[in-house]
């Protein structure tokens, strides 16, 4: 199954039993990230703030005083069960005087967390791989020239008295057709670094 981040930060609002809950919800790189984006939607004056994250295999969660799992869990289930990754979601929840109990908070938070991806801008997640090749002086305009027909990205370029070594960054499915068309393109005198 393949994955997918957000395209942008998400939020959604639902009330359940007087209580308002509030999902926010953004795509991450780090868990850095994710800290900051918790610390920065919290609301001080909130009775609770609940959070999950996924990123690749690590991801983390809090109940923030609700009773032990019926709140950080269910909301990292909500970002596995919709197919997300390198994503952060905390649900604000704000008392309203009736005690919802376990089933109620967990469907509570995992719902509006559920909800606020489901109706969020989804972005595939791509495997990308990085190579270097190393190119005469004579192809490396010819190179530069092809990457965009692979979506590779640049990622550094250095030269030596043979030519240029380009290292790229490109989906992971793409390789072994860039690494034949230039090889065509350029009479076998490109070398990749894996290649030995």
């Amino acid at each position: 199954m393949s994955l997918d981040t957000l395209a942008e930060r998400a939020s959604h609002s639902l009330e359940v039993r007087h209580s308002r809950f509030l999902a926010s919800a953004a795509p991450i790189a780090s868990s850095a990230e994710a800290a900051g984006f918790v610390a920065e939607v919290s609301v001080a004056d909130a009775t609770h703030n609940c959070w999950a994250w996924r990123l690749g295999q690590d991801y983390r969660s809090s109940d923030d005083g609700e009773p032990a799992g019926t709140a950080g869990r269910p909301i990292l289930a909500a970002i596995d069960g919709q197919g997300y990754d390198r994503v952060v979601v905390v649900v604000t929840r704000w008392f309203g005087g009736i005690k919802l109990g376990a089933g109620g908070l967990v469907r509570a938070y995992g719902g509006a967390a559920a909800e606020c991806l489901r109706l969020a801008r989804r972005l595939p997640l791509v495997d990308t791989a990085t190579v270097a090749v190393h190119v005469p002086f004579e192809d490396v305009s010819l190179l530069h020239h092809l990457l965009p027909a692979f979506s590779a990205t640049k990622l550094d370029e250095s030269f030596d008295a043979h030519g240029a070594r380009i290292e790229l960054e490109l989906p992971a499915e793409s390789v072994a057709h860039l690494k034949t068309r230039l090889r065509d393109a350029t009479r076998d005198r490109a070398r990749f670094d894996d290649e030995g």
